[in-house]
């Protein structure tokens, strides 16, 4: 599973340095610059966006799971922390068996996503 943190790829503080000299000066070559921005830009858009959407589905699946678990553990199902198990390992991200909560709760949290377009960050 390819993971990455959702950070930008594009040298934003870059991007308006051409845009405002092309404002300033308003020459062919800075014009052309900013101009030449565009398509970086829209790309990462387009990638955010994936990423957005990927966030999305996997909040609405574990919320999903979450309340499929409190639903059958009210109907007294015997195994009701199945749901919220297999979404957690859906992600590999259930905890190891010998952590207890206090010492799983102390840990950071991880900072990764899965990368829907199978990207590395560059950066």
């Amino acid at each position: 599973m390819n993971q990455q943190k959702p950070y930008s790829l594009v040298n934003l503080e870059a991007v308006r340095n051409h845009f405002h000299q092309a404002c300033q000066s308003r020459t062919p070559v800075r014009l052309w610059r900013a101009v030449a921005d565009i398509p970086v830009l829209l790309a990462e858009l387009s990638r955010l966006r994936s990423l957005l959407v990927l966030v999305r589905a996997m909040h609405a699946n574990l919320l999903a799971a979450a309340r499929a678990t409190i639903a059958a553990a009210r109907d007294g199902e015997a195994d009701s922390m199945y749901y919220l198990r297999d979404e957690l390992d859906a992600h590999d991200q259930l905890p190891p068996d010998h952590l207890h909560a206090a010492e799983l709760l102390a840990q950071p949290y991880p900072e990764t996503i899965d990368d829907p377009a199978g990207e590395q960050d560059s950066q």
